[in-house]
């Protein structure tokens, strides 16, 4: 067996660097991705152990293969760099165990850990530094003392690190992504303990006794293959264990998938109720107008009726007392007109045809405080005539229900309309400074008059191809802003 490894000694660091390279490939291009888990989170500086750790192994390999040739590497800069490289593979061991046992949010100890670990292994290069007067052999009690001070604590809090890890993934109901994390843990267990521990004969207790010699005579085979093979394992069901984020992106596009499902039946209900109301509302305002109509304008000309047979009989025989009823007739009359009027007007402001959007929101801000009591203050810029009539309707009801919203809800103090428009839209905002709601946690909490109010606001802009948005908060106001695309040509 030591013979066959002998010979084929350059493979197994081949392996031995492939193992940990495509493992911290596979991990770096995976994190890539968004994910919510922790562990994916806390994988990037394993991606670089493994591709730091993997390019250390070929460089041993490389180096292997020169001697092999009759080639002794003499350039000043080898024994530094296969030092740099292993060491801050074994560094980004320790940043990975650290941040799977402490957490993401604990970025305070994670250095404290970091910085320990790094100051512990500087002081130890010096004390060698001036304890041995060879450069080779000071290299390589640097490479040793780099695994026992480096590697073996790195290896050991990854393993602790891991078995956090399965149990999350076992709360989380992903046994099978646990039991992958556990093999992993106990291959990188074995890793340091064992694979680190039998290093290269030194002066660094306790390498003097336990070393890669003692290894081969004791297995028959090179510490090396043990080392390639841990990390062939490793390599393995850490990537295996990667298929967890893709559960979860799995989830999380099936929980977003119910989410939109149910928002769509929360909204068909709303607009079926939306539309229930409307038939109903429409029926009570014709029922509304029907009893004004007979209250006010019936009676008015009944009256007008008895009082002109009234006249016609009064005139041959009384003409002074008939001029002072035609008086009470023509009062009668011109209430009548008032009264017919002020009903067309809440129907539709004759305004909105003859004079404009603008004159129309002027007449209702001045009856709302005639009414009401509520200032409005009515900005406009712009020609509102040019506004198709369709749009016109709809944005005066939009800006009349958010007028009245504010009257019923808000305790507002100023209330302000914003017309603008320019050759592609119409802008119109309304905006108070009253006590304002949560608009989310509102449209969200059933079906009653002010979600409706609310929505409906919105789908009277959809019908002009349009959009309203709504923005509150609590104590500080609401805005409506909406928009309605203008189509040249059109009037």
């Amino acid at each position: 067996m030591v013979e066959f490894f002998g010979r084929n000694f350059i493979l197994v660091y081949f392996f031995y660097g492939l193992s940990f390279y495509s493992m911290g490939l596979a991990i770096l291009l995976e994190v890539s991705h968004s994910s919510e888990l922790d562990f994916a989170k806390a994988l990037r500086p394993l991606g670089w152990f493994g591709i730091l750790h993997g390019s250390h192994e070929w460089l041993e390999m490389f180096l292997l293969i020169q001697l092999q040739a009759g080639v002794i590497p003499g350039e000043f800069w080898i024994g530094p760099l296969r030092l740099i490289l292993l060491s801050s593979s074994f560094l980004l061991l320790i940043d990975f165990g650290a941040r799977l046992i402490t957490g993401q949010t604990s970025g305070k100890t994670i250095l404290l850990i970091m910085m320990s670990a790094l100051g512990i292994w500087l002081l130890g290069l010096v004390w060698l530094f001036f304890s041995l007067d060879s450069t080779l052999s000071w290299f390589v009690a640097a490479d040793v003392y780099t695994r026992y001070s480096l590697a073996i604590p790195g290896a050991a809090l990854t393993v602790w690190g891991l078995i956090l890890q399965k149990q999350k993934f076992y709360q989380a109901e992903m046994k099978s992504f646990g039991q992958d994390v556990i093999i992993a843990a106990v291959a990188f267990g074995l890793y340091g303990a064992i694979g680190q521990l039998f290093a290269s004969p030194s002066i660094i207790f306790p390498s003097s006794f336990l070393n890669a010699e003692i290894f081969l005579q004791w297995f028959g085979f090179p510490i090396q293959v043990f080392r390639a093979s841990m990390a062939c394992v490793t390599a393995i069901f850490i990537i295996r264990s990667l298929r967890a984020f893709q559960v979860e992106n799995n989830r999380q596009i099936e929980e977003l998938r119910l989410a939109q499902i149910e928002e769509r039946r929360r909204l068909e209900t709303l607009r079926s109720e939306l539309l229930h109301r409307t038939v109903k509302a429409q029926e009570l305002e014709r029922q509304r107008i029907a009893r004004e109509l007979h209250d006010e304008t019936g009676q008015s000309i009944t009256a007008l009726s008895l009082g002109l047979r009234a006249l016609a009989e009064m005139i041959p025989h009384n003409p002074t007392k008939a001029m002072g009823q035609v008086q009470q007739l023509q009062d009668i009359s011109k209430d009548s007109l008032k009264e017919l009027q002020r009903l067309v007007a809440g129907l539709h402001p004759p305004q909105l045809d003859d004079l404009g959007l603008t004159a129309a929101l002027r007449w209702f801000a001045n009856e709302t405080q005639t009414r009401y009591g509520q200032k409005v203050n009515v900005y406009s810029e712009g020609d509102g005539n040019v506004i198709p009539i369709e749009t016109r309707v709809v944005l005066f009801r939009i800006a009349q229900e958010a007028v009245t919203n504010v009257i019923r809800h808000a305790n507002a103090s100023e209330v302000s309309i914003r017309l603008s428009l320019s050759s592609k839209e119409v802008l119109l905002q309304v905006e108070d400074n009253g006590i304002g709601f949560d608009f989310n946690s509102t449209i969200k909490t059933g079906i009653g008059q002010s979600q409706l109010g609310l929505l409906g606001m919105i789908e009277r802009a959809t019908l002009v191809g349009g959009t309203c948005s709504i923005n509150s908060q609590p104590g500080k106001g609401t805005q409506v802003i909406v928009r309605v695309p203008i189509t040249p040509g059109e009037s």
